[in-house]
């Protein structure tokens, strides 16, 4: 041993597990419950030690680059740690050491694994959500977001991650790319992450409608958001054998006006289904509060209310029932058109295409 080598004091024998990201990233208060002092703990972060320190009060243990995982984990134990006046409790070993703190923006994106978001292993930010009272500064590569209500976190593996919703709207609000804002978006829909009304209620409720980049992103959104719900009708219709309806048709009646297009007509029985792929429309962008009266919503219930008294069922399908329970709104399609022998029938009406 020569003048220059720093002592290390003995260690108790710490339960390290390579394989399990836990056991190599801990913070100053699990490794306290293990029986390894402060004192300890920084002799092994000296230079060419064992250890490193890497966020404040948070180890890695072990001396070569922090993984994606680890960066993660580190981030949670950095945005979880109790605020200074209760920092002498002792966590005991089983305590992940998260707090309230979970994952979001593009890092919980790439963990539910949008293609978009890229690859854990490569994000240089991780934006750890919490609640608005804590008195915590982003550092390295941890933004820390606050939220006045925190939402209930999803678990992806061992870790707690923002709803896909909430996690899309910390993202976009950290991006003013309009095409990568767009990708995003369209991803969440496309992929059955989310439903657009959800997105857009998110968005809303961050006063991101606002952004030149999310304006148009939005429309695409939408877009999407109704060929993905068209989709997985057809597919119930055919794989629930259901008679095959006239698709994407305008009802007329004979020397009258439009009464409006319909997503699928059963003619014999007068059976129309509707899918209700439109977002909620609410005020100003920058302000929070309920949906506002849109016209489009009068419009459309008015069109139900005259097809209903012209004899004509209209079955409303969500893309969410669709998606979640699409062998539920098959009967209930099916007990509609089973009711059609017991109706008095429909007035006539002509079917056109759309």
């Amino acid at each position: 041993m020569t003048q220059n080598t720093p002592l290390s004091p003995r260690l108790p024998r710490l339960p390290l597990h390579p394989e399990d990201v836990a056991h190599r990233v801990l913070s100053a208060a699990q490794l306290r419950a293990r029986g390894v002092s402060a004192a300890q703990t920084s002799a092994q972060c000296l230079p060419g030690g064992p250890w490193q320190h890497l966020l404040p009060g948070v180890y890695l243990l072990h001396p070569g680059p922090p993984t994606g995982r680890e960066r993660l984990h580190g981030a949670l134990l950095y945005a979880g740690r109790p605020p200074s006046s209760a920092r002498r409790a002792t966590a005991g070993p089983a305590d992940a050491g998260y707090g309230e703190s979970m994952v979001t923006g593009v890092a919980a994106l790439a963990l539910y694994g949008f293609a978009t978001a890229g690859d854990v292993e490569a994000l240089h930010r991780i934006d750890v959500l919490v609640p608005r009272t804590r008195r915590l500064r982003s550092t390295r590569f941890v933004e820390v977001l606050r939220a006045a209500s925190m939402p209930r976190a999803v678990r992806v593996g061992e870790l707690p991650v923002a709803p896909v919703e909430r996690a899309l709207a910390d993202a976009v609000a950290g991006t003013v790319d309009a095409a990568c804002v767009r990708r995003l978006l369209t991803e969440a829909v496309r992929d059955g992450h989310c439903e657009p009304a959800t997105v857009v209620r998110e968005l809303s409720e961050a006063k991101l409608l606002g952004r030149p980049a999310v304006v148009g992103a939005v429309d695409s959104l939408l877009a999407e958001g109704r060929a993905v719900a068209e989709a997985r009708l057809y597919a119930m219709v055919r794989e629930h054998g259901l008679p095959e309806p006239l698709w994407n048709v305008e009802l007329r009646l004979p020397g009258g006006p439009p009464l409006g297009g319909v997503d699928a007509y059963w003619p014999d029985q007068a059976v129309a289904v509707e899918l209700d792929a439109r977002a909620p429309r609410y005020g100003a962008p920058g302000r929070r509060g309920r949906a506002e009266e849109d016209p489009r919503w009068s419009a459309h219930a008015a069109k139900r209310e005259h097809l209903e008294r012209l004899g004509i069922t209209v079955v409303h399908l969500s893309p969410r029932k669709l998606r979640e329970a699409a062998d539920q709104q098959a009967t209930v399609v099916r007990t509609a058109l089973m009711a059609a022998a017991d109706r008095e029938p429909a007035a006539y009406v002509m079917v056109l295409p759309r």
